[in-house]
C-alpha cells in the first residue's frame, strides 16, 4: 500500500491560550494517517506551552523565544519541521475530522499546484463567509485584495454558490496548504512583511514562477478571526498600507509598478481623508505612516526582471474601489466576468 503523504499541521501561536483551548480539540480530531501537529510559539507569556506540555503530549513544541511576528514566526518554526506538506493553520480554526484529504487530493493531481486552501466560513456565524479567505481570493489590477463570498467589508452568505474548485489568486493564511518544496523554493515568507498580506506576496511569488494556487470547495472551515490583531487596530491599519506597497513593488514589472504605486498614493490619500471624517484620527495617521516607511525602504528591494505574462490566473484587471463604492457591485457575482484573467 502507498504510503500517504507526510502532512504538518503547524500552529503559530503567541498568547493564545484561550485559541488553544477552545479550537485544538478540533485539530486533534483530524483524520489523516501521516500527520504531525506542531506548535510553534513566539514567546508566550502566558501559559500557552504549560497548557499543552500538560493536555497534549503529543504536540510537538517549538520554542522561538520572541516574537518575531506571523512572518519570522513561521519561518524559524517550519525550518525545523520535515514533510511533504505544511497546513499553516492559526490558532482561532475550528475543523472537522475530514478536512485535510479533500484539499491534499486536489494538491496531488497537478505538480503545478503549489499551495491550496479550504472553504474558509465565520465560527461565529456559521452560515456565512469569514473575511480572511472567504472561498479563495482575487487581486485587482491596483492590489487590492478581495475574495469569492467578501469584497472589503461586505461578506456574502454561504448559499453554495462556491461550490467549484478552481484556480485563485491567493490563499489564506489562516489554513493555507502548501508543498514544502514550493515553501523551500519561495524561501517562505518575506520577513518584512511581520503580519497581513504575507500569504498574498508568497503566492504571487509562486506564480511569478508558474506555479498554481487552488481554491478547494470539498472542505471547510471555521475561523474566529482578529485574534491577534482585531479590526480597529492602527498597527495592523498600518501594516494592510505598508505591506500593500511592497506587495506591489515586488511583484509587479517595474514600469507598471511605478504606475500602480503611484495611483495607489492619490487611492490612499483618500483613505486618510475617509478616516478622518470618521474620526479614526490614528488610522489616518497609521496609513501616513505606511507610506512614510515604503518610501524611507523602497529601495532595498532590488528590481528583479518579472515576466508580464506570468501566470495572472485570479487578478482583476478592473478598479475595484470604482466597482464597490460608484458601481455599487458588493458581491464577486457582479463583478464583470471578462475582467478576470485565465
Amino acid at each position: 500500500m502507498e504510503q500517504l503523504p507526510k502532512v504538518a499541521i503547524v500552529i503559530l501561536n503567541w498568547n493564545g491560550l484561550k485559541y488553544l483551548q477552545e479550537f485544538l480539540p478540533s485539530v486533534m480530531s483530524s483524520q489523516w494517517d501521516n500527520l504531525d501537529v506542531i506548535v510553534g510559539d513566539n514567546g508566550s507569556t502566558d501559559a500557552s506551552v504549560e497548557y499543552i506540555s500538560q493536555n497534549y503530549p503529543g504536540i510537538r513544541i517549538i520554542l522561538n523565544g520572541e516574537n518575531y511576528g506571523f512572518t519570522g514566526g513561521y519561518n524559524k518554526v517550519l525550518a525545523q519541521v520535515d514533510a511533504d506538506y505544511y497546513i499553516l493553520l492559526n490558532s482561532d480554526v475550528q475543523v472537522y475530522p475530514g478536512w485535510i484529504k479533500p484539499v491534499i487530493d486536489l494538491m496531488e493531481s497537478d505538480p503545478l499546484i503549489a499551495v491550496a486552501a479550504p472553504k474558509i466560513k465565520s465560527y461565529q456565524q456559521k452560515d456565512h463567509f469569514e473575511h480572511a479567505g472567504a472561498a479563495g481570493g482575487f487581486i485587482d489590477s491596483f492590489g487590492y485584495p478581495f475574495c469569492r463570498g467578501r469584497i472589503f467589508y461586505q461578506i456574502e452568505e454561504d448559499r453554495g454558490q462556491y461550490e467549484q474548485s478552481d484556480e485563485v489568486f491567493w490563499a489564506s493564511g489562516a489554513a493555507m496548504f502548501i508543498k514544502k518544496k514550493c515553501w523551500d523554493e519561495a524561501h517562505g515568507f518575506d520577513d518584512r512583511f511581520f503580519a497581513h498580506m504575507e500569504e498574498i506576496d508568497l503566492c504571487w511569488r509562486l506564480k511569478n514562477k508558474g506555479y498554481k494556487v487552488m481554491y478547494c470547495a470539498q472542505s471547510e472551515v471555521f475561523h474566529l478571526g482578529g485574534g491577534t490583531l482585531n479590526t480597529e487596530n492602527p498597527f495592523k491599519t498600518y501594516l494592510n498600507f505598508r505591506n500593500n506597497l511592497l506587495l506591489l513593488q515586488k511583484n509587479l514589472p517595474f514600469w507598471r509598478a511605478l504606475v500602480v504605486i503611484t495611483a495607489r498614493y492619490f487611492m490612499d490619500l483618500l483613505a486618510i481623508f475617509r478616516f478622518l471624517t470618521e474620526g479614526k484620527r490614528k488610522d489616518a495617521w497609521a496609513v501616513s505612516l505606511a507610506h512614510q516607511n515604503f518610501v524611507r525602504h523602497m529601495f532595498k528591494t532590488g528590481h528583479r526582471d518579472i515576466d508580464p505574462k506570468h501566470n495572472q490566473n485570479g487578478m482583476y484587471r478592473g478598479c475595484l474601489v470604482w466597482d464597490f463604492f460608484v458601481k455599487k457591485k458588493h458581491t464577486f457575482s457582479q463583478l464583470d466576468k471578462g475582467k478576470f484573467y485565465k
